[in-house]
C-alpha cells in the first residue's frame, strides 16, 4: 500500500455551489489540491480566460482529440457542445505530487470514478430543491431564460445520479457545506489506498 495522488470529483446541477465548494478547498493549503482545468468545445465567454477557466478547443479540435484519445473522459453536454478532462492536464497535476480536483458534470465525475475507482473521491452537491436552483441561475445573471429552463430540466436528471456518488453533500447553509466538504476531502486524501488498474 502507498500514498497515491487523488482525485476529488466534485459534480451538482448548475447552481448548486459546487465550483464555490471547490474554489473555497483550492484555498486550503494543507489538502495540497491543484485544479483539473477541463476542455471545451465553446467560445470563451465575456471574462475567461484560456488555459485558466477552460482550455477552449473548438468543435472541430474537440473532436479530432476524443479521435486520438486523448480524454480521460468527455461528454457531450449540449448539442455540439463538449466538455472533456484531456489526459496531459491530470499527469501535469500529479507530476507536481498534486491531488487533483475537478468541478465536472455528473457522467464525467462517474465516468473518473470508474476509471480510478479507489484513487477517486467523488462528491455530488445537492441544492435545497429544484426551486431554489433555478432562483440561483437567475440570479446569476449570465445565461438567457431558455438556457436556464434547459438546465433546470436537466437538473432532475442528474439529482437522480446522486446516490451513485460516495457522498452527497447538500448546500443549504455554504458554511456548513464548506465544512463537510473540507473533512471529507481530508479524511480521504490522508488515506491510504491500493493503486487502480488501467482498464
Amino acid at each position: 500500500m502507498k500514498v497515491l495522488p487523488k482525485l476529488i470529483v466534485f459534480s451538482a446541477p448548475s447552481g448548486a455551489g459546487k465550483t464555490t465548494l471547490v474554489r473555497h478547498l483550492l484555498t486550503q493549503e494543507d489538502l495540497n489540491l491543484a485544479f483539473s482545468i477541463s476542455a471545451a468545445s465553446r467560445e470563451a465567454r465575456d471574462g475567461e480566460v484560456h488555459g485558466k477557466d477552460y482550455y477552449f478547443l473548438g468543435t472541430h479540435e474537440f473532436k479530432n482529440r476524443i479521435r486520438a484519445n486523448d480524454f480521460l473522459e468527455f461528454e457531450e453536454v449540449y448539442k455540439d457542445q463538449f466538455y472533456g478532462t484531456l489526459i496531459e492536464e491530470v499527469e501535469r497535476l500529479w507530476a507536481q505530487g498534486k491531488h487533483v480536483i475537478f468541478d465536472i458534470d455528473v457522467v464525467g465525475g462517474l465516468r473518473l470514478k470508474k476509471k480510478f475507482p479507489n484513487r477517486t473521491l467523488a462528491i455530488f452537491v445537492k441544492p435545497p430543491s429544484i426551486n431554489e436552483l433555478q432562483i440561483r441561475l437567475k440570479k446569476r445573471k449570465t445565461e438567457t431564460a431558455e438556457k436556464i429552463a434547459m438546465r433546470v430540466a436537466k437538473a432532475s436528471t442528474e439529482m437522480a445520479t446522486a446516490p451513485q456518488f460516495d457522498v452527497i453533500i447538500e448546500n443549504d447553509n455554504l458554511d456548513a457545506a464548506k465544512l463537510k466538504a473540507f473533512q471529507t476531502v481530508h479524511e480521504f486524501i490522508n488515506k491510504e489506498v491500493s493503486d487502480d488498474e488501467e482498464e
